[in-house]
């Protein structure tokens, strides 16, 4: 009987680590940060997607070879749709982000955007929406600002925009 436990506990240490590829595959979760840099007088922001869940989108939108990794054409593609899918606004009026680069960082793709800085304390909107049209359980973070003091928004499929001021 203790022979038995033995075998069946050490069978299943063994198989975990073969479980944990399918479960970095699709993590459905994207993280973005929104933040003011002084000492530019830029408003930067992030976004920080799996590799795999940004060519799943892009190929959801009928890219026939989405390659992250071995594309700065595929990359800025999905810099595009994020685009579509993350609505910001300060004070009222959308700010036009302008793409500046990506890279890979582990498996996950990093989006740099940036714009003008809105005015000190703006009441920043906030939406993202992006992969949510993918996998109905996609998950978005968004932190405005930075250091201790940062709002975090969580938004899903659906969710409508949220607010909160932008301090510098």
């Amino acid at each position: 009987m203790m022979l038995r436990r033995l075998v069946l506990l050490c069978a299943l240490l063994l198989a975990v680590p073969l479980a944990l590829p399918v479960a970095a595959h699709q993590q459905k979760i994207a993280i973005s940060t929104v933040s003011a840099n002084p000492r530019t007088d830029r408003l930067e922001v992030v976004h920080q997607v799996p590799v795999h869940d940004a060519e799943h989108a892009l190929r959801a939108q009928g890219v026939k070879v989405a390659d992250i990794v071995g594309s700065a054409d595929s990359r800025e593609a999905f810099a595009r749709y994020v685009a579509r899918r993350f609505l910001l606004e300060a004070d009222g009026v959308p700010v036009g982000l302008e793409y500046v680069g990506s890279e890979i960082t582990g498996g996950s793709l990093m989006v740099y955007l940036e714009a003008p800085a809105p005015a000190a304390n703006a009441t920043v909107r906030v939406n993202s929406q992006i992969l949510t049209d993918v996998w109905a359980r996609q998950e978005n973070r968004v932190n405005l600002g930075s250091g201790t003091n940062v709002t975090t928004f969580i938004f899903t499929a659906g969710d409508g925009p949220r607010e909160a001021p932008l301090t510098l």
